[in-house]
């Protein structure tokens, strides 16, 4: 019975003890909820929860693919109102860590923001939901119609997380659209080859800078230089006053210069003393808005996921413009010149439409050969996030300094995007790549190039990548019919330190483009040295300021290529004024 007994007694103290273990466990979870006094719910879209170890910026502004990120973790919601409430618990994925549960312990400032999704009837018959541009260009932190909360500080411990609510009170408010001045003009039209596509209306706008004495001279006719790049709030770079004398200077991580703010005032005043020189040619310079649901803008070619914005940039906005500000609308007269995303849009818009432009200048593009997409081949490669090898687990890099150093890997800023967004919805690069590259799937989403969790690449898509947007292969494969269309147009530009390995995708352009023959392509291929991105062709000036001159470095060799190839009887003249 003694011995009985004592067995009961070690059973009910095991249980009792097993029991407070169970009412000790840690808990890893935070709640989010929208105030009732924000309006129209309910809402779909991705709702983000983020912790920051201090209180620098809002926790919203400091997460990023660098050393300095903070922590945020994101779930899908649809139809949220006031009166749900989101779990964020240890089974959310995040970023740096995967868990809530992988926090260190400390003082964090927490924030919660829903990014809002619209529904859009597409016309190939599916129907998706997606963040909608606002005038901000697909920035899910500043996004007009956005709900977020104000920071405060919580707690972690080895013990969990208090309970806690985070309530989204607050709404990003509209942007006001940037107003016409002497010089620069607004533009924006709806598309109706993009409204087709996406069901419902869709515009496309541009800022114009127009050229000296366009009152004065209602004869003259001018030719067009587009300058591709990320969503431009305004027109970049031009200014008609001094530096402000009052101007506090600011540091420059990227350029490792003090006051790099009022250099770039300088640059932009000087650029339009330039542009007032007797001797300057007279162009019409456009900078295109034409933001997609998926990024800041949609790489200027027909997608299946995007849609025709090939098309109706060529054939829809740059006719508007041109018939509103008197340009001369022929293919001869029209200049494609960028950097980063700008440079890969100006070459492979020059290559999608051979006729319809006369020369592109191409800085620092982004992967124009798909065999160096960044640091990975994916064709030959079956995982891009890890180096293939029997017994090593080393990741592929996927931001470097100029000393070589590593900032982050391509699997750290894939999660990063999974996070943001899940169906290519994050609005940052890779996805946007994969937004315009890939087929469409059968959800209407873009096709995956590799799993976002494994990183292991699906070599079908990899192969409609080839086929459509590989610039080197389409180049190589149709040189019988594009290379005299292309000859003497194709200019490129990178450093060979360039930040997100760009430069090697160069290299191979530039093996094929030099064995080129019937014809030659005839054209220019240059490399900066010890240059970081985005370099863009010259060899005197630092890349921090050489940036800054895009609208006026590229006019000396335009102005040659027009003279070189414009049609009898062109217009040459009227333009040319002093």
């Amino acid at each position: 019975m003694k011995t009985i007994l004592i067995a009961v007694l070690f059973g009910f103290c095991g249980l009792v003890s097993a029991q407070s273990k169970k009412e000790e466990a840690p808990s890893f979870s935070i709640d989010v909820a929208i105030a009732p006094e924000i309006g129209q719910p309910p809402y779909d879209g991705r709702l983000l929860l983020m912790l920051s170890s201090n209180d620098a910026k809002e926790p919203r502004f400091q997460i990023n693919d660098g050393l300095d990120t903070q922590l945020i973790f994101g779930i899908n919601v649809n139809g949220m109102n006031a009166h749900q409430v989101q779990t964020f618990d240890a089974s959310v994925f995040g970023y740096p860590y995967a868990s809530l549960a992988s926090v260190p312990p400390g003082d964090y400032q927490v924030q919660a923001l829903l990014h809002v999704y619209e529904t859009f009837d597409l016309a190939t018959g599916q129907t998706v939901k997606l963040p909608m541009d606002n005038g901000e260009g697909q920035q899910w932190n500043k996004s007009p119609g956005n709900l977020y909360s104000k920071p405060f500080q919580i707690t972690i411990t080895k013990s969990g997380i208090t309970a806690t609510t985070v309530v989204m009170d607050r709404i990003v408010p509209p942007i006001k659209e940037a107003a016409d001045t002497e010089w620069i003009k607004h533009i924006k039209i709806k598309s109706e080859k993009l409204s087709a596509f996406w069901g419902r209306d869709m515009y496309l706008g541009a800022h114009v800078l127009l050229p000296k004495g366009f009152k004065e001279h209602p004869e003259a006719t001018y030719p067009l230089m587009v300058f591709h790049g990320h969503f431009p709030t305004d027109f970049d770079g031009f200014r008609t006053t001094p530096p402000d004398t009052d101007t506090e200077p600011e540091y420059s991580d990227r350029f490792r210069l003090e006051g790099y703010n009022i250099v770039q005032q300088q640059e932009a005043y000087d650029f339009y003393k330039r542009w007032n020189e007797p001797d300057f040619p007279r162009f019409l310079i456009i900078e295109i808005q034409h933001p997609t649901p998926y990024y800041d803008d949609s790489y200027a070619v027909n997608s299946a996921s995007q849609g025709p914005y090939g098309d109706a940039i060529t054939y829809e906005l740059i006719p508007h413009i041109e018939k509103e500000f008197r340009g001369i609308g022929e293919g001869w007269a029209r200049f494609l010149y960028g950097g980063s995303t700008g440079g890969w849009e100006a070459l492979a818009v020059q290559v999608k439409y051979p006729d319809d432009y006369n020369g592109c200048f191409a800085a620092c593009p982004d992967p124009i050969d798909f065999r160096a997409y960044c640091l990975t081949n994916i064709y030959e490669d079956s995982n891009a996030y890890y180096y293939a090898s029997d017994h090593k687990s080393l990741e592929v890099p996927s931001h470097r300094n100029y000393l070589g150093q590593i900032q982050s890997t391509l699997r750290q800023g894939n999660h990063l995007e999974l996070v943001l967004g899940d169906k290519s919805r994050s609005g940052q690069q890779w996805d946007i790549w994969e937004a315009t590259y890939s087929p469409q799937g059968a959800d209407g989403y873009p096709k995956r190039i590799w799993d976002k969790r494994s990183g292991e690449i699906d070599h079908q898509v990899a192969d409609y990548w080839k086929e459509n947007y590989d610039l080197r292969y389409v180049l190589e494969r149709d040189w019988e019919q594009l290379g005299e269309k292309l000859k003497g147009k194709i200019h490129i530009y990178c450093g060979d330190m360039d930040n997100y390995y760009l430069n090697n995708a160069v290299y191979l352009m530039e093996d094929f483009l030099e064995r080129t023959t019937n014809p030659y392509y005839d054209g220019e291929v240059l490399y900066g040295d010890r240059a970081e991105h985005c370099w863009n062709g010259d060899p005197e000036l630092p890349n921090a300021i050489s940036r800054l001159r895009y609208n006026s470095m590229y006019v000396p060799k335009i102005m040659e290529r027009i003279a070189k190839s414009a049609p009898k009887g062109a217009d040459l003249s009227s333009w040319r004024y002093r």
